[in-house]
């Protein structure tokens, strides 16, 4: 696959005033046109050079003056001659400069993502890197960032890069044996062990799916309970706000409120829920419906347990979360200090739940640490290789493919090893982009903004 001829240009910055706005042209007329916009730029410019610019309209009166900036192909961005204009960021001036490249009949307004899918196909970058610039441009948390930038400078691009080369090998020593099996006695000796780590490596891969969700999206972790357990006021103190009422009277939450936080750099959306208990009014009893569904779709449900909580009791509000992982703590430590109080037999267990108090702050920081280490499990998010639902497919293919190869290795003939090991082979280069369509191009790059 390559791309058109076309020369395209588009808005490089928001279309909204700031001090600088860019106006990206790649394409085979690129250094042509950004000479029609700037023509006392030299007819042969210095490559990344700035040069200073006067910016003119089809009459030849000054509209701006800004830089002008020239790549030459193949090295720049695109793999593309490309031109950029930086003018003053005034949304009506960028446009009457955009108007005026349209005039050349050889350009034509960028598709959204063109310019990195142009860099994509000219092989400047991979496919997951070109994902990685879409992640950036949308990352709303310290995390997200860093591994965004991580699959920016390859990250990801290796480690699927170490999973491809020996597949490709394996494949290749495969069909050899089929095809030409007396030049190639042998190669495919060892063909077990080898799909075997094959596969390990591309389980590893994909373990870290969820990982990659939490960094792309963030993490829900939902506050529940009984009623009056201290829900609200701990979610204020979460939150660093008083976002939810806070009543001695029970039931005050009647839906779930949310917040968005970011902890250790990992973005979290805190949810306060209705109290749970039976009979119910009738408002109360939809907010506690709600609260239900809620726990059935986060990451991790922290139950908030008043003093005093039974184990019968603390053991049945546990299964109301389902399927959803639970922490427990004890809220509301402030009105009961000192040790627990026991009841015998319905005692909790020890150890007894953490306690905290969202009135006076205590073991608060505990309760972050402690949610952290059950979303995370350890480690620092930014160290994750951004691996997203579309990747985690792929490698769920690549794996099963490794899996019955493993399995024809030993029962089955070489025939059916080698197209195994092929269709592994075709699945995960839907990751690295070394065997992908142009519908899936299209799918992946529509979520691009224009200009990038």
């Amino acid at each position: 696959m390559t791309s058109d001829s076309a020369t395209i240009v588009a808005l490089a910055t928001a279309p909204a005033a700031g001090a600088v706005g860019i106006l990206r042209v790649s394409g085979p007329a690129a250094l042509e046109v950004g000479r029609r916009l700037a023509p006392g730029v030299p007819a042969s410019p210095t490559p990344r050079h700035a040069y200073l610019a006067s910016f003119v309209d089809a009459a030849g009166a000054v509209l701006d003056e800004g830089l002008f900036l020239y790549f030459q192909a193949p090295r720049s961005f695109t793999g593309e001659d490309v031109v950029e204009l930086q003018a003053h960021g005034s949304p009506r001036l960028l446009r009457l400069l955009l108007a005026r490249a349209l005039e050349d009949e050889r350009v034509r307004p960028a598709l959204p993502g063109e310019f990195t899918r142009r860099a994509f196909l000219n092989g400047r970058i991979d496919l997951t890197r070109a994902e990685a610039v879409a992640d950036l441009v949308a990352a709303d948390s310290e995390a997200a960032v860093r591994a965004a930038a991580a699959g920016l400078s390859g990250a990801l691009a290796e480690r699927i890069h170490a999973l491809e080369t020996p597949l490709r090998e394996l494949h290749a020593d495969l069909e050899g044996v089929l095809n030409f099996p007396e030049e190639a006695e042998g190669a495919d000796a060892e063909a077990g062990p080898r799909v075997t780590a094959l596969r390990s490596a591309a389980e590893a891969l994909r373990a870290e799916v969820g990982r990659g969700r939490l960094v792309r999206q963030g993490a829900r972790v939902a506050l529940y309970g009984p009623v009056n357990a201290g829900k609200s006021t701990l979610f204020n103190r979460l939150v660093g706000e008083a976002r939810a009422l806070v009543d001695d009277e029970p039931g005050t939450t009647r839906d779930a409120l949310e917040a968005r936080v970011e902890w250790d750099g990992l973005g979290v959306t805190l949810y306060d829920t209705a109290g749970l208990r039976e009979a119910p009014g009738r408002v109360e009893a939809l907010g506690i419906a709600r609260t239900r569904e809620l726990l059935a779709a986060v990451d991790l449900a922290v139950l908030v347990l008043p003093p005093g909580t039974s184990r019968d009791e603390a053991s049945s509000w546990t299964r109301e979360a389902g399927a959803t992982p639970v922490l427990s703590v004890t809220g509301k430590c402030d009105v009961m200090p000192g040790a627990r109080e026991e009841h015998g037999s319905a005692a909790l267990p020890s150890p007894a739940p953490p306690r905290v108090s969202g009135l006076t702050g205590e073991g608060v920081e505990a309760l972050r640490t402690s949610v952290l280490t059950r979303l995370w499990g350890g480690g620092t998010p930014s160290a994750v290789a951004l691996v997203s639902e579309r990747h985690a497919d792929a490698l769920r293919r690549t794996a099963e493919a490794l899996g019955r190869a493993e399995a024809a290795s030993r029962v089955s003939t070489l025939e059916v090893l080698s197209g195994e090991v092929g269709l592994a082979l075709e699945a995960l280069g839907e990751v690295s982009g070394t065997s992908v369509s142009e519908a899936l191009l299209d799918t992946l790059f529509q979520r691009f903004c224009i200009g990038k």
